[in-house]
């Protein structure tokens, strides 16, 4: 610690690297639902958050995993995964407007962060990003993952979308 009296501790959530006070103020001063969206090895969590005072209140969230619900049996942290996990948020969320937040996390242009935008943004929750940023479709249905291996997954992208949109409408 300073010697001086001009030193002040930080936030908690700051010194953990947890929160973005700055950026999470311009992202509320907009007034507009904030798209969540986290990534780790294994999952995507999508969330639509909106501002209260007493604390954020989700109003619609998906993990991964609630994909095997419709009937998806490959991995849950790719690309076509995040999509769908973006789509399946969109179908539940109740807006049709919202902006992106990252945290603290770097992104990647068409890394599973965008992917899963573009499942908000097919389901109808329009959130802004650069088209440089968003994946190709190929992609988004897994073409890359079945020239590689020896899966098909573009066809079970489709099924699971549609599965999706029969049980939420």
């Amino acid at each position: 610690m300073a010697d001086s009296s001009n030193y002040r501790v930080k936030k908690r959530r700051r010194r953990d690297q947890e929160t973005d006070y700055q950026n999470r103020l311009s992202l509320l001063k907009n007034g507009k639902p904030r798209a969540v969206v986290r990534t780790s090895n294994q999952h995507t969590r999508v969330q639509i958050s909106e501002f209260e005072r007493e604390g954020d209140r989700n109003t619609a969230q998906t993990v991964s995993k609630q994909l095997e619900e419709f009937g998806w049996d490959h991995s849950t942290g790719n690309l076509p995964a995040a999509y769908l996990t973006g789509f399946l948020a969109g179908m539940k969320a109740d807006t049709d407007k919202a902006v992106l937040d990252t945290g603290l996390r770097s992104i990647k242009a068409g890394g599973r962060t965008f992917a899963a935008v573009q499942g908000l943004n097919d389901a109808g929750v329009h959130v802004p990003v650069g088209e440089q940023m968003v994946p190709e479709e190929g992609r988004l249905h897994g073409e890359h993952i079945e020239e590689m291996k020896d899966v098909e997954i573009s066809d079970d992208v489709e099924s699971v979308k549609e599965s999706i949109e029969g049980e939420l409408q």
